[in-house]
């Protein structure tokens, strides 16, 4: 079995560190002459390590050895884009569920730099070969170590994914993809069936238990395991407490990699029956949950279609476009399904030029009547 159109994996780079502002490198340089010492760190190997869809981006800095390994990360999040509180929040509860996820090894919080332990070159994406089977053990370690993270939820400790925060993210999808993407004004027929759908999605996704949400679990945002190390975690700095079906959605509905049906859904029943016994809210049936998951990966996949538009045509980042028939894929399969999605169905083939065939056409001579 072999993954649907897969996203190029982005590779570890080692390319030099460009500042566009003279005044924010000058902060960094303060900030690292700083920690140097303490760290052991040898400016001279600063390099990029990457950049994600924020504002965000990460460095890699060597080190002369010692207690926190050969090399550091270090967090560039300018303060006035980049709120790094809650990164710094949920990477404490991570780490207290024993989960392998950064240390912040220094913040300095005013100026938005962070000094992070290294968790390694090389996501779970990156190893991932799109010639080969799906990996299932690397996936079974990811669905372990998502019901580790789910164990460990209180509530009151993660801002709620509530109807209010469920209907922003779904407006994504008309503001950007649908109006600015696709240049297309809804008439108010149109609206109201996405009104109702939306509502109709909310209902569906809150009426699960709640728990700690990761809200971007998938291979680009998971470390491989390496050197005896488990499998790390990354991105988590939008994390939530809300419907249990969310990141196992995002697990096997990734915004990037696509397998096929049956893969998925062996994930989803593993993930299902091991949740079960961690005495986790997933429900004694199955077909329920399932269907529950598809309910929460359509929420995500309208949303992710919104912000690929938004972070190519608002942000520069035209290649975020080139995913968008993935999510299509996705929201279609997920509304033929359901009869109470059908007009959405309808409506999103409408927007994307897809006619269906007139099945009681089919056989019917040139006279008949």
């Amino acid at each position: 079995m072999s993954p649907t159109t897969p996203a190029p994996s982005p590779q570890p780079t080692t390319a030099p560190v460009l500042w566009s502002d003279p005044e924010r490198q000058a902060q960094f340089q303060t900030w690292l002459a700083s920690v140097q010492t303490r760290f052991a760190l040898r400016p001279e190997s600063l390099r990029l390590a990457s950049a994600d869809a924020s504002f965000r981006r990460y460095l890699r800095i060597d080190t002369q050895g010692g207690v926190h390994g050969d090399s550091l990360i270090i967090m560039d999040a300018p303060p006035d884009k980049e709120n790094s509180a809650p990164f710094v929040q949920v990477a404490q509860l991570l780490r207290e569920a024993a989960i392998r996820a950064p240390e912040v090894l220094d913040w300095q919080e005013a100026q938005g730099f962070l000094l992070l332990n290294d968790l390694g070159a090389r996501t779970m994406m990156q190893v991932i070969d799109p010639a080969s089977p799906p990996p299932l053990d690397l996936y079974l370690q990811a669905v372990d170590t998502l019901i580790t993270w789910q164990k460990a939820s209180r509530p009151g400790v993660l801002p709620p994914y509530d109807h209010a925060l469920l209907r922003r993210e779904l407006e994504l999808f008309p503001q950007w993809y649908i109006a600015q993407h696709r240049q297309v004004t809804l008439d108010d027929a149109q609206r109201k069936v996405l009104n109702a759908a939306f509502e109709t999605i909310i209902t569906e996704n809150l009426s699960w238990p709640s728990v700690y949400v990761h809200r971007d679990f998938m291979p680009r945002n998971l470390m491989a395991p390496s050197n005896g190390n488990a499998l790390g975690v990354l991105d988590f700095q939008d994390a939530v407490y809300g419907p249990i079906t969310y990141d196992i959605a995002s697990l096997v509905r990734d915004a990037f990699l696509s397998w096929d049906e049956d893969f998925c859904l062996d994930v989803v029943v593993r993930y299902w029956q091991r949740a079960r016994q961690a005495g986790l809210p997933v429900g004694d049936d199955f077909g329920v949950f399932y269907r529950a998951v598809e309910w929460m990966g359509l929420q995500r996949h309208l949303k992710i279609a919104g912000i690929f538009a938004r972070l190519s045509l608002r942000d520069g980042k035209p290649h975020y476009l080139a995913d968008t028939p993935r999510f299509i894929g996705y929201i279609r399969a997920t509304c033929a399904r359901y009869r109470e999605l059908k007009p959405l169905l309808r409506l999103i083939d409408k927007l994307e030029g897809i006619e269906e065939p007139n099945v009681f056409g089919f056989g019917r001579s040139p006279g008949a009547a």
